[in-house]
C-alpha cells in the first residue's frame, strides 16, 4: 500500500479522479445531453447544457465514490479492481467518504441553483438508491442486483428531459425504460468475463451463479424488449425517420449479437457483446439528437 504523504499531488488528483469512476459517467452523458436535445426540440442553450451535464458528473461521481467506499473490502480481492484508490491507498476511506458526500450535495446545490429543483431532486435521488438499494442491499444479496440497480443508471435522461422542460411525460419514461433495459445485457455480458471473480467474494452476479447459457438467454430476453422500446419511443416522442431507421438497424444488430451469444456462449462472444452495446447507445442517442436537430434546423 502507498504512503499517503510521500504520494505527488498529481497522483492525489488522479486517485479522487478515479474514484468517481470517470469512464462511467461518460456513459451517462453520452444520454444525458441528446435527451436534453430531444425536450427542447432543437439544441438547448450551451450554457444549460453545461451546467446540466457538470451537475450531474458531481451527482454520479457522488455516487460512485460512496459505491467504492462501501466495496473496499472486495475490491481488495477481486482481480479487477485491485487498482482502484481505496484499495492502493491514494486515501484513507474517510477522505474517501468525505469527498463523496462533499460532491454529491454540491451537485444538488448546484442543479438547484443553475438548472431546476427537479433535476436537482432526480439527481440526488439516483445516487440514494445506487447507493442504498443497489450497493448496500442487492449487489451481495440477489441475482436481481443489476436488473433493479440499473434505474440509477438510467436517471439521467430523465434529468437531461426536466433541465429543459422542467417537468417530466411520458417521452423520458420510455427513455427511461430503453437504459433501464439496456443495463443489464450491457453488465451481463461484461461480468461473464469475470465471473470468477465475482464468485470468490460471494457477489451473485449472474453469471456467477447461472450457467452462461442462462446468462445469454436472459441477455437476449431483454435486448428484444430493448428494441421493443426504442422502437416505441419513436411514436411516443414524435420522432422522424432517420431515428426510426437507426432504431430498427442499431437494435436489430445488438439482437443478432446477443443471439449469437446465445448459440455460442463464450467470453469472447459476450465481450463483442458488451463493446457493441456502448457503441448501440451512443450511435442510437445521436441519432436521436441528430434527427431533432435536422428536422428543426
Amino acid at each position: 500500500m502507498l504512503q499517503q504523504a510521500s504520494l505527488p499531488v498529481r497522483a492525489r488528483v488522479a486517485g479522487y479522479v478515479a474514484l468517481t469512476k470517470p469512464r462511467i459517467i461518460e456513459l451517462l452523458l453520452i444520454t444525458t445531453v441528446p435527451t436534453m436535445v430531444v425536450a427542447e426540440r432543437g439544441m438547448p442553450s450551451g450554457w444549460l447544457i453545461f451546467n446540466t451535464v457538470l451537475g450531474g458528473t458531481l451527482a454520479a461521481g457522488g455516487a460512485n465514490a460512496i459505491n467504492m467506499y462501501v466495496d473496499r473490502d472486495i475490491d481488495r480481492v477481486m482481480e479487477r479492481t485491485k487498482g482502484r484508490p481505496l484499495v492502493t491507498g491514494v486515501m484513507t476511506p474517510r477522505a474517501a467518504l468525505t469527498f463523496a458526500i462533499t460532491i454529491e450535495v454540491l451537485a444538488f446545490a448546484y442543479l438547484w441553483y443553475w438548472v431546476n429543483l427537479l433535476s436537482a431532486v432526480l439527481g440526488v435521488a439516483a445516487c440514494l438508491f445506487y447507493v442504498f438499494i443497489y450497493t448496500l442491499w442487492l449487489k451481495r444479496t440477489s441475482t436481481h442486483n443489476i436488473v433493479i440497480g440499473g434505474a440509477a443508471g438510467a436517471a439521467p435522461v430523465l434529468i437531461g428531459w426536466s433541465a429543459v422542460t422542467n417537468s417530466l411525460g411520458w417521452e423520458p419514461v420510455v427513455l427511461f425504460a430503453v437504459m433501464f433495459m439496456w443495463t443489464p445485457p450491457h453488465f451481463w455480458a461484461l461480468a461473464i468475463k469475470y465471473k470468477d471473480d465475482y464468485a470468490s467474494v460471494d457477489v451473485p452476479m449472474l453469471p456467477s451463479v447461472a450457467s452462461l447459457q442462462a446468462t445469454a438467454t436472459r441477455i437476449v430476453r431483454y435486448t428484444v424488449i430493448l428494441w421493443a422500446l426504442t422502437l416505441l419511443f419513436w411514436p411516443v416522442a414524435d420522432m422522424g425517420l432517420l431515428y426510426g431507421a437507426s432504431a430498427v438497424v442499431l437494435g436489430g444488430l445488438f439482437t443478432a449479437m446477443t443471439v449469437k451469444l446465445y448459440r455460442d456462449p463464450t467470453t469472447a462472444q459476450a465481450m463483442k457483446v458488451f463493446t457493441y452495446s456502448i457503441t448501440y447507445v451512443t450511435l442510437l442517442f445521436g441519432a436521436m439528437a441528430l434527427d431533432q436537430l435536422v428536422r428543426n434546423s
